[in-house]
């Protein structure tokens, strides 16, 4: 994913202490967030606090592009 995007977070995937962990983040069903580096360990933006995770991490995490005219 090209550094820049903006998606929305679909479904996370994983464990119960994954979910709670990633909720604790703000990485929730229904959070925007903004891709910084998708490489390595992913590092992304969650409101004004920008969050790395590993890449087991984020693919649990299921996104969805948003569209770049914020859906209007």
């Amino acid at each position: 994913m090209a550094p820049g995007a903006r998606v929305r977070v679909v479904r996370v995937d994983g464990g119960r202490r994954l979910v709670h962990r990633l909720a604790a983040l703000g990485i929730v069903p229904g959070a925007c967030l903004v891709v910084d580096r998708s490489r390595g360990p992913a590092l992304v933006e969650v409101g004004h606090t920008r969050v790395a995770v590993d890449r087991v991490v984020a693919a649990a995490v299921q996104v969805e592009i948003e569209p770049e005219d914020g859906g209007a």
